[in-house]
């Protein structure tokens, strides 16, 4: 398929109650509200194809961003590819569902991520975050540091109360994911998770929104899902 063919498809897909909740959330016009479930066939259609996925991510229209993630070939993309895609990131579905999420599958995620991480940017801090969430969640233990988790924890202790929304979502996000799927500093996470309490996170022109990691963890814990690991990271 050509880019005119899939954004076709795409748009045939759309609808107008999906693209309402999307620019809810923070997508901006161009977009066509395409339920992301809806992409599996055209998606299983056209398997990974990078040239593609570069033209649709390049297209700047929500749908095609997201679906571009979805058949990128991650492993073909170098860092310098994941700093094109998270400069047009505009909002978090991009930066931490598209972009960190592809780039979770990469060999240079950790050393991307960390770059990201120390940017003082807020999409780029919480693709950073977000990044660790899905290889924490994915990956064996073996492949992390321990004494870097746990730097990682103690950052996130001192800075999430202080740090931008976004980037309070992925630091509250990590603090749980490494309380429920990096075995070795579940106990940590759990006394970094009650440290920092709950966050209040303010959104524009919406009601802010208060997240707790402890509260999280512990439900995991009451359903005996301590070291629980996803099978895949893009779905």
């Amino acid at each position: 398929m050509d880019l005119e063919t899939v954004m076709q498809e795409l748009e045939a897909l759309g609808t107008e109650r999906t693209k309402k909740t999307y620019i809810g959330n923070g997508a901006k016009e161009p977009l066509f509200g395409v339920p992301t479930g809806k992409m599996k066939p055209l998606a299983k259609k056209i398997k990974k194809n990078q040239p593609l996925a570069e033209q649709l991510y390049a297209t700047g229209n929500y749908d095609a961003m997201y679906f571009a993630g979805v058949i990128a070939d991650p492993k073909a993309m170098t860092a310098d590819d994941f700093e094109r895609w998270i400069k047009d990131a505009y909002f978090y579905m991009l930066s931490d569902y598209v972009v960190a999420v592809t780039l979770a599958e990469t060999d240079l995620a950790q050393e991307v991520a960390d770059k990201w991480i120390a940017s003082g940017e807020e999409l780029r801090m919480s693709a950073g975050w977000s990044c660790y969430c899905w290889l924490l969640g994915n990956r064996p233990d073996s492949e992390f540091s321990q004494d870097k988790i746990t730097n990682m924890l103690h950052q996130v202790e001192k800075t999430i109360h202080d740090s931008p929304a976004r980037t309070k979502s992925s630091m509250n996000n990590f603090i749980y994911t490494v309380g429920t799927s990096y075995l070795p500093l579940h106990e940590k996470a759990v006394e970094t998770a009650k440290s920092v309490g709950s966050v209040e996170i303010k959104r524009d022109n919406k009601k802010s929104s208060v997240v707790n990691a402890f509260d999280t963890i512990q439900k995991e814990i009451d359903k005996g899902r301590i070291g629980f690991k996803r099978k895949y990271v893009r779905c």
